[in-house]
């Protein structure tokens, strides 16, 4: 954890619905995780032989306040807005691209379908933000706060409203799929710019350069990574958002999807639902959520490392010595989407699956001594 986290929270006005949903927030269930680690330890295995499963196992029953937690209905919750910023050239794709894979996400045929597909998980799309007009008879979920944000290199990306709608829709939407039956939660993107965004999010909220937390996003060559480095560093500059102010952040350089993705956190915290963050701009959104509620940090389950430079500054960042942000899996990912969390939530089911299903020493009558 860093040192700028010393400054963490400072008062700020937040709205009196973010700020009920925050007060929400409890810790774990220090008792449902303690009963959790005593019947791991009484599992026909030797202690720790399922490794990073028995810690999920246990981190997964205090989030639940249940020694045997069962999941039964993943949700993979994949926000969409577009970027002004994509104008200047920071992008390997146009921004066209954006309501494009919206609608083949709603329709099934993007990489987050097949792998939500293949875990048991349903994906809910919501349109935050994409400057575009999408049919009401399309599976969407239909929050447009703006088509798309300002090109934060000459202007605020958004107004505070703004800004504080976004997390408001973010928390509405994990709200109503709580309510629905979700019991597991997985974050996912699409909007192109939004490596953009994100990396100038998380060089404020962890304090280092743009260049350390900056990537390549879509795939772009040598030549456009250093514009893009250049024009997070006079942004930043420019508008000089303040870390210690999630909102001011968000308002200034982020993304209406980023900002949705924070509430959805946010929601899913308070509902006492664990969040499997994705990848570099569900990080950023964690990031913001962590800024607003430091609460919220024993519920994030990070799914996998991202090939973006910047994951591991934000990993590092949000890490505490009870829950380190250790990755489920390192598969060399860049896609966004939901892809990793879909991965991660097979894990996250794997895990509590162990814990409740495995037999004991006792139950299956074997000796425990010798093991």
């Amino acid at each position: 954890m860093s040192d700028s986290n010393l400054q963490f929270p400072i008062s700020i006005l937040l709205s009196s619905f973010i700020s009920t949903t925050i007060a929400q927030i409890a810790p774990l269930d220090e008792n449902a995780m303690q009963s959790a680690r005593e019947r791991q330890d009484q599992l026909t295995k030797p202690r720790g032989a399922l490794g990073r499963l028995e810690t999920l196992s246990i981190q997964l029953a205090g989030i639940a306040r249940t020694p045997r937690p069962r999941f039964h209905n993943p949700v993979i919750i994949t926000l969409a807005a577009d970027h002004g910023i994509a104008r200047q050239g920071v992008s390997a794709y146009p921004s066209a691209v954006t309501p494009q894979m919206v609608l083949n996400f709603v329709r099934g045929g993007a990489a987050i379908n097949v792998l939500a597909r293949h875990v048991g998980a349903r994906v809910v799309v919501g349109d935050l933000g994409v400057d575009a007009e999408f049919s009401d008879d399309e599976n969407i979920i239909h929050k447009k706060i703006a088509r798309g944000t300002n090109d934060f290199s000459r202007e605020p990306a958004m107004t505070r409203g703004q800004a504080e709608r976004a997390v408001e829709v973010g928390i509405e939407i994990a709200q109503r799929e709580i309510e629905s039956g979700a019991d597991l939660i997985g974050t996912g993107d699409m909007g192109i710019g939004n490596t953009t965004a994100s990396s100038a999010i998380v060089a404020v909220m962890t304090g280092r350069a743009p260049r350390e937390v900056t990537g390549r996003g879509t795939g772009i060559d040598d030549a456009a990574l250093a514009h893009k480095i250049r024009v997070i560093e006079r942004a930043l500059e420019f508008h000089k958002p303040d870390a210690r102010d999630a909102l001011d952040v968000l308002s200034k350089v982020g993304g209406f999807e980023i900002g949705g993705l924070a509430g959805v956190i946010l929601g899913a915290a308070a509902l006492r639902v664990p969040v499997v963050v994705d990848g570099f701009i569900s990080g950023a959104a964690a990031l913001l959520a962590y800024g607003l509620a430091p609460g919220v940090q024993p519920y994030l389950i990070p799914a996998h490392r991202s090939v973006e430079i910047g994951h591991r500054a934000l990993l590092e960042h949000l890490s505490e010595k009870n829950f380190p942000m250790n990755p489920l899996l390192d598969l060399d990912l860049r896609l966004g989407e939901g892809t990793g969390a879909a991965l991660g939530i097979s894990l996250c089911i794997a895990a509590a699956k162990i814990l409740d299903e495995m037999a004991t020493f006792q139950e299956a009558g074997v000796a425990d001594k010798t093991v």
